[in-house]
């Protein structure tokens, strides 16, 4: 990908609720993009089921009313590719799910991403110095809500090197299999966050709809780890075809 890609979206990332499991690779193996491998953290596989805040969203430099503030919940798993500047590690999104239609439209046409739209609302529980203490992202899936939360302890770190959260987060490419079976990649830009580790997170919902019956049994545990980052500015950029 040219480093003069044009930017395609801009907002704020905030809140993100990350809580992590442990899979086999062969459960991941369909989904790899043509032209990516599995990324693993000391030989070991992972999904994240995320759930963040989007914040002054604009696509194209422009803000669509309705469109500016909103939620999204993802299930993502994480791939590398060798460019000619080296390793890229990126994400590979299963599941989207954000509460405008139009958005879910939009980003299936554009990057033929996962999206689903669902009613969704959060709740986020601050301390008295305004750090976040209890967070939750909920969807209302067969007439019911779902969704996933985090209680965070401690204060807000930078990411250590070589750690876990850093491996989660520290990933700034996104890759798609296309209809023809060809990949897309495209840049995603944004600073280090810092995490807070989470004293405890749950998900709570109806896996097998949603994800596949194959996560079912791996999703429907506790989580390997979780945290709650800050986030940042972000800018998603344009994305190309891989050759």
């Amino acid at each position: 990908m040219r480093r003069d890609a044009k930017p395609f979206l801009s907002a704020e990332w905030r809140d993100l609720a990350m809580l992590n499991y442990l899979v086999p690779p062969d459960i991941l193996l369909p989904f790899v993009p043509a032209g990516t491998e599995l990324d693993t953290w000391h030989g070991a596989t992972y999904v994240s089921i995320v759930g963040f805040r989007f914040v002054s969203t604009r696509v194209l430099g422009l803000s669509i009313p309705g469109h500016i503030d909103f939620e999204e919940v993802n299930l993502r798993f994480y791939v590398r590719r060798q460019a000619s500047d080296g390793w890229r590690r990126g994400v590979v999104f299963i599941r989207e799910l954000v509460p405008r239609r139009a958005i879910a439209w939009i980003a299936k046409l554009r990057y033929n991403e996962p999206y689903r739209a669902l009613p969704m609302r959060h709740t986020i529980d601050r301390r008295a110095d305004g750090t976040p203490d209890r967070v939750r992202y909920e969807w209302r899936h067969a007439a019911q809500w779902e969704g996933l939360a985090l209680r965070t302890k401690g204060g807000a770190q930078p990411l250590t090197p070589g750690s876990e959260a850093e491996f989660i987060t520290e990933h700034y490419w996104g890759y798609t299999r296309q209809r023809d079976g060809s990949t897309i990649e495209y840049r995603v830009e944004h600073s280090p966050w810092k995490v807070w580790e989470a004293e405890s997170a749950h998900l709570s919902c109806d896996i097998a709809p949603l994800y596949g019956s194959q996560f079912s049994p791996l999703l429907r545990g506790a989580p390997q780890s979780a945290f709650l980052a800050d986030g940042s500015h972000v800018v998603v950029f344009r994305p190309e075809k891989l050759k």
